[in-house]
């Protein structure tokens, strides 16, 4: 998880404290070469789509930070800073009142709004313009914004998904049959063929995108009627799925639960233009159900007790790596582009789900109602609104008081986010078949 904009603001010092450097033709050339040099190494050593992945990363977190600028600007606040990363500046220009640049840590980004808490010193001149003084409605779409951008990012992604391959219709086609050293797939036992769409299982339709494959998963030895569209004909196939325990593919064991031996996508019918505007809602409300439920999941007491388990146990760990969703488990920066690259090798659009699920994760997080994220700045305007008695001086809130809670709070992010990054290292999630 990267830096939140108001975590930044507090690390970093205030303005003028260190010279500007300025868009000086020397510092634009450093720059360009360092990215150069480290756009060579990735590609050397065969992480280009990795490279990517985080450029890609880094980008939709400043869209977020861009939320929070143009909103902050349009209601005439004082907007001092715009920087991609953390840390000392490596580069920046100043355009009006504003400093734009690049920092050396690639961790995200951030904005700088003059006045975000009542507890920051500001000068009596910038006072009227700071974020604090603003009506209740400018500073709920400022601090809303950035998530709001998430959620917009994940439905054009989700359009242009949609547009691309058509309306996912709950059934999967067969993209290829698995090869097992020393013995027959069960997919290869029971015909199924490159090509082939399962419509049902035991006579019951799809009801999510994810039922086949939980039925798989649960029956272990268990034969089951699959109905499979082939040339446009219904054919019934038997197929009864293999305990991965045993099983080696690629160097790894695929993990205790049922295994067809296939890899699957959602099959999908065309779409027009209207109508896909549609399918991408219902796309982005099916992604936000699986994601709101996961994150609930993976902070809940048995979440937590799970991670730890998981950390101390290395085949409790390799185990929800080979079955991602069959225990809570937090993904780190490093996790989300491995992720990626895997997405980029099953096809563009397992990237697009991919990419609409981050944004979706991240516009659901960073509305959580505590401090430092933006969902607690809401929360303190909403505060303060409600406290406010009509005729009366506007109610401002000691956001010191809340410090001990963000402290505690951000002690738990930090488990979580640790954990992931120690997990994503030892034991990479593989996207499943």
């Amino acid at each position: 998880m990267t830096l939140t904009d108001q975590e930044a603001r507090a690390a970093e010092p205030p303005l003028g404290a260190e010279p500007v450097p300025g868009g000086s033709p020397v510092r634009v050339v450093q720059l360009l070469a360092a990215v150069a040099l480290i756009s060579v190494a990735f590609i050397a050593l065969g992480w280009g789509y990795l490279l990517l992945f985080i450029v890609i990363l880094i980008a939709i977190v400043m869209l977020h930070e861009l939320g929070h600028f143009v909103t902050a600007k349009r209601a005439g606040m004082k907007v001092t800073e715009y920087f991609v990363g953390f840390g000392p500046r490596l580069w920046s220009v100043r355009r009006g009142e504003t400093e734009y640049g690049v920092k050396a840590i690639p961790a995200g980004g951030y904005v700088r709004i003059t006045g975000f808490t009542s507890s920051e010193d500001v000068a009596p001149s910038d006072e009227p313009r700071a974020y604090r003084q603003q009506p209740f409605h400018q500073r709920i779409i400022v601090a809303s914004a950035g998530s709001a951008v998430h959620f917009l990012i994940a439905f054009v992604l989700a359009l242009i998904l949609v547009l691309s391959f058509g309306k996912a219709t709950n059934n999967y086609t067969i993209a290829s049959i698995e090869h097992w050293p020393g013995t027959q797939t069960p997919a290869a036992l029971a015909g199924l063929k490159p090509g082939d769409t399962v419509v049902s299982i035991d006579g019951k339709t799809f009801s999510s995108p994810t039922a086949m494959t939980d039925i798989v998963k649960r029956s272990i030895g268990k034969p089951l009627v699959l109905g499979v569209e082939r040339a446009g004909r219904l054919v019934h196939l038997t197929a009864t799925p293999a305990d991965g325990k045993g099983i080696t593919v690629g160097g790894q064991t695929l993990g205790n639960r049922g295994y067809l031996g296939v890899e699957i996508k959602e099959a999908t019918a065309p779409v027009a233009l209207l109508s896909a505007v549609g399918s991408s809602f219902t796309t982005m409300w099916q992604v936000t159900d699986q994601e709101v439920a996961g994150i609930a999941q993976t902070f809940s007491p048995s979440g937590v007790t799970s991670l730890l388990h998981q950390v101390t146990n290395p085949k409790a760990a390799q185990s929800a790596a080979n079955n991602p969703g069959s225990a809570p488990r937090p993904v780190s920066i490093v996790g989300i582009a491995n992720l990626g690259a895997q997405s980029e090798q099953a096809g563009l659009a397992s990237v697009l789900m991919l990419l609409i699920a981050i944004n979706i994760v991240f516009g659901i997080l960073n509305m959580l109602p505590m401090i430092p994220l933006d969902g607690g700045h809401v929360a303190i305007a909403a505060y303060e609104w409600v406290r406010t008695k009509k005729g009366q001086p506007y109610y401002r809130a000691d956001i010191t008081k809340l410090f001990p809670v963000a402290t505690v709070f951000i002690a738990f992010l930090a488990l979580f986010v640790f954990a992931g990054i120690y997990l994503d290292i030892t034991h990479p999630l593989q996207i499943p078949h």
